[in-house]
């Protein structure tokens, strides 16, 4: 079965496409549009990127999975007198505005969305066959069921959490005895009222309270957290508290009521304070529902997904203080990653569980956008004011880095989610703090964590405090964890001040010159690990199209560009 699956969120949409279990590609919406967290309803540009990586036309695809997010109101099926007043609108060009299709279901009392979409009319509009199959996934399990497929486990507790969907703000479901059990977060709560008990908007809040944009900025609190003290923590944990019955108790009646309580509460304050204690809430309030579950439900393995596991620091909490065999993030843990989710579910629900599970993997890597390789050796030669170095691309970024220089991979296929990983990766030398400064002014950055490193999977043990439990998150980014002490002081641009990093394990395999780099430098200066940050400016999505690699290497963020054939320079 061709699937094509999509997240038409009002921010941070992507699609994927599934040949049957294989996923062959996944593309952001913002990588095309290059509008950071770019989200306009369906992401039509990620849809004909990811048709296009596959070979496939619209009429070749045999199913559509989809969450309940933002369509065209033309798309809401309703009285006789909206529809016509809705193509009377299309007919003078008028598109009528976006509607959230799971707000429609809680209109129309139904949590069948086939009853709310006008599934035919879309298809015929858009190119597809009549007889694609068109489904809908819930929101939180479309977050969960990746963190469960890319996985191994005989038994886990998958949790998710984020800001608000599908009319909650989190789920819970344990896999035990081959059964998958949902506690709390599916389809039976979507016609409930609204719990408002999201950490997750609360944390948004705070975001904004500091100055910065919600749903984009978190991790920047993340960061700051470490500067400050959580002075603020006992009054915003009065109005979130663990239930006993293990789920998330607060007394608002709303989203703005979070907020005021917020803005009460955090007036007059450093935004170190806000970000610490808003920091500690979360830490505190996620710690204890995770344990309450696990040892209710005496599982070694934990799944998480949800924008809120984002904060690698929490993710370290959680490994390091739950009696764990493994924790696994999914790397897209996002809404961008709901696309890959929903795909799975329809998949779940023709299969079954059984079934399911025996189709499973685990990540070799998120390589899953374009392939520009036959592209950008091409557009780099004939860019003005760009040249070719004479020498072989491994041998002349060693000693380019080693020298002091920054330099930029871009190797391959576009990573999916928000990590570079190495295909869209800026390097440099982790020995100078200074680095920090002068790479973010480059970038025109304002960051509150070290740069991250890149470690070679042999020698990550030996720099940082990698075990068994997040050694798998690590290969993402998505996890941080202690430097080992006798290290801090000799990689200093990616120790935070706390003495961790949010380091990723590199298998040769995955990407051999990205790896070779790292092992040429290593061999050269006695260094285990390079920096590794996005490729991209501040407020810009991560380096995708050759040309866009091209204007960076020009404008001086970088100093070269090493691609597969050759490495160069300005």
């Amino acid at each position: 079965m061709r699937i094509l699956a999509f997240h038409p969120g009002a921010h941070d949409a992507s699609a994927a496409v599934f040949d049957d279990y294989r996923l062959l590609a996944a593309v952001q919406e913002e990588r095309l549009t290059r509008q950071k967290g770019s989200g306009d309803g369906v992401p039509w540009l990620a849809i004909d990127e990811v048709l296009r990586i596959a070979g496939w036309t619209r009429r070749d695809v045999d199913a559509i999975a989809s969450t309940r997010a933002f369509y065209p109101a033309g798309y809401v099926r309703g009285p006789l007198h909206r529809e016509i007043d809705h193509a009377l609108r299309r007919w003078r060009g008028k598109e009528p505005g976006l509607r959230e299709m799971w707000r429609e279901c809680q209109r129309q009392r139904t949590s069948d969305t086939a009853n709310v979409f006008a599934t035919a009319r879309f298809l015929a509009q858009n190119g597809f066959r009549p007889d694609t199959r068109y489904v809908f996934a819930n929101h939180h399990e479309a977050h969960a069921l990746p963190a469960l497929f890319f996985t191994d486990w005989h038994d886990a507790l998958v949790f998710t959490a984020d800001g608000i969907g599908d009319n909650v703000s989190y789920s819970i479901r344990t896999l035990q005895d081959g059964a998958l059990t949902c506690h709390f977060g599916d389809d039976r709560f979507l016609l409930r009222k609204l719990a408002a008990n999201s950490i997750g908007q609360a944390y948004s809040f705070a975001t904004a309270l500091c100055g910065f944009t919600k749903l984009r900025h978190e991790g920047k609190l993340t960061g700051l957290a470490a500067y400050g003290e959580p002075t603020l923590a006992p009054e915003i944990a009065r109005h979130f508290r663990l239930g006993d019955d293990g789920l998330v108790a607060t007394q608002f009646p709303g989203e703005v009521e979070i907020g005021a309580a917020m803005a009460r509460i955090c007036q007059g304050a450093s935004r170190e304070t806000i970000a610490a204690s808003i920091q500690k809430v979360t830490e505190d309030l996620m710690l204890g529902l995770v344990r309450h579950w696990l040892e209710r439900h005496k599982v070694r393995h934990l799944g998480l997904g949800g924008g809120l596991f984002a904060n690698v620091r929490l993710n370290r909490l959680l490994a390091e203080s739950c009696p764990l065999d493994e924790v696994f993030v999914f790397p897209a843990m996002g809404d961008d990653g709901l696309c890959v989710g929903a795909a799975l579910a329809l998949l779940l629900a023709r299969d079954g569980l059984a079934a399911w599970l025996q189709h499973r993997y685990r990540l070799d890597t998120v390589y899953l956008g374009r392939d520009f390789d036959g592209d950008i050796d091409a557009a780099l030669a004939e860019t003005t004011g760009v040249r070719r170095d004479a020498g072989a691309p491994l041998p002349t970024t060693v000693e380019r880095v080693a020298a002091g220089q920054v330099g930029a991979a871009y190797l391959g296929r576009m990573e999916f989610g928000p990590r570079a990983l190495g295909a869209r990766s800026i390097l440099a030398s982790p020995a100078d703090h200074a680095i920090n400064d002068n790479l973010n002014k480059r970038l025109e950055r304002s960051e509150f964590m070290p740069f991250a490193p890149y470690v070679l999977d042999e020698d990550a043990a030996g720099v940082f405090e990698i075990t068994p439990v997040n050694r798998y998150a690590a290969r993402f980014m998505t996890i941080t964890c202690g430097v080992r002490p006798e290290w801090r002081d000799k990689i200093p641009a990616v120790v935070h001040v706390d003495g961790t990093a949010r380091p990723q394990i590199v298998r040769e395999p995955e990407n051999p010159l990205y790896a070779a780099i790292l092992r040429g430098f290593r061999d050269k200066t006695g260094l285990p690990v390079l920096v590794n940050t996005s490729f991209n400016v501040h407020e810009e999505p991560i380096v995708n199209r050759p040309a866009e690699c091209a204007r960076a290497l020009v404008d001086g963020r970088i100093d070269f560009v090493v691609t597969e054939r050759a490495v160069y320079g300005r």
